[in-house]
């Protein structure tokens, strides 16, 4: 083997970029492993149902041994198969599942990764707890860095989230890493401030994660922000400026274990979102929701009505259960089991 070889070699076993390789196509296999040179080896034989090194090196203009240790290495990959007889004859697998199988291999390497950083994380703050680093409370400055660090716990959350929800909101109020979450079974409770539902979309957006498993509920007046990882941190936004947000992350103190009750607490008065678009419109359902403080508007959005039609309904069930506004309604509601 030359010393041009051998740094060919070299190259072609890290999933980095050669001038002239195809890497801005749909299908990028750097991020599972598969170097450029080899991805380029693997397209080719995408392209025939089988193929020789000596065969597929004169297609490419590349030293046969060079596309011989290619396929060597997406053997490995699992993206190419060696047919049967003496000469060595390669035919690709399919790339759906063999490029999936990757990316599930690769997910679990990341997991582990993740779970080690979580492990290094608390002994980190574990040392400068005992160091008296003030690492109980760490400030955080402006929307981006709360943004920030919001997701961050999300990503690390293993077995419960608490949220209490509500506007303003910097950025939009979707929350794309939730899903994901939940599909890993995170038990995901939610306490809404009512406006936080009549954001365009927002009871669509709470219904669809009600379906993969939110537990969701409103609460009129909810005065403030927060969301907790698995009991043992939290990040407490300190005012509902947006522009020059202030937060604190807190971690394990008797601050934490206040936050926790006073989220159970909050839970416990707050009324849950039981109600779908397109369910039968009836008199539990409406009281349900009118008892969650929504508006009119909100509701009538809700069961897929006419705020007029809503609004005649409502009269309706305040003659039903002799009441003159939605108070008086909820007692007699919650005296007949509907709440």
């Amino acid at each position: 083997m030359t010393g041009h070889e051998r740094d060919l070699d070299t190259d072609d076993g890290a999933a980095g970029t050669e001038p002239g390789a195809a890497t801005d196509g749909p299908l990028t296999l750097a991020p599972v492993g598969v170097s450029s040179f080899d991805e380029q080896v693997y397209r080719a034989l995408l392209t025939r149902t089988d193929a020789t090194p000596a065969g597929l090196a004169e297609q490419l203009g590349q030293p046969e041994a060079r596309v011989d240790r290619a396929f060597g290495r997406l053997r490995e990959h699992g993206l190419v198969t060696r047919m049967a007889g003496r000469r060595r004859r390669y035919t690709a697998v399919d790339p759906e599942s063999a490029v999936e199988a990757m990316v599930r291999d690769r997910s679990s390497e990341l997991d582990r990764v993740r779970g080690s950083a979580l492990a290094l994380s608390s002994m980190f703050h574990a040392v400068r707890r005992r160091a008296g680093g003030g690492g109980t409370v760490e400030m955080l400055n402006g929307p981006e860095e709360l943004g920030r660090w919001f997701v961050r716990l999300q990503h690390q959350v293993r077995d419960e989230m608490l949220v209490l929800d509500r506007p303003p909101y910097a950025l939009a109020a979707t929350n794309p890493v939730e899903p994901v979450s939940l599909g890993h079974g995170v038990r995901w409770r939610a306490i809404y401030a009512p406006e936080a539902l009549e954001v365009a979309g927002a009871l669509d957006e709470v219904q669809a994660l009600a379906a993969r498993g939110e537990q969701g509920r409103v609460l009129p007046g909810l005065p403030l922000k927060l969301a907790i990882a698995d009991r043992r941190i939290a990040v407490l936004p300190l005012d509902l400026d947006v522009e020059h947000a202030q937060a604190a992350v807190v971690r394990e103190s008797t601050l934490l274990t206040a936050l926790l009750e006073l989220f159970e607490l909050y839970w416990r008065q707050a009324q849950p979102i039981g109600v779908e678009a397109g369910t039968r419109t009836d008199d539990r359902q409406l009281a349900q929701l009118l008892a969650t403080g929504l508006t009119d508007s909100a509701i009538a959005r809700q069961l897929g009505l006419s705020t007029r039609t809503m609004r005649r309904r409502t009269r309706a069930l305040y003659d039903e259960l002799q009441a003159t506004n939605r108070f008086q309604a909820g007692v007699q509601a919650a005296r007949r089991g509907w709440l």
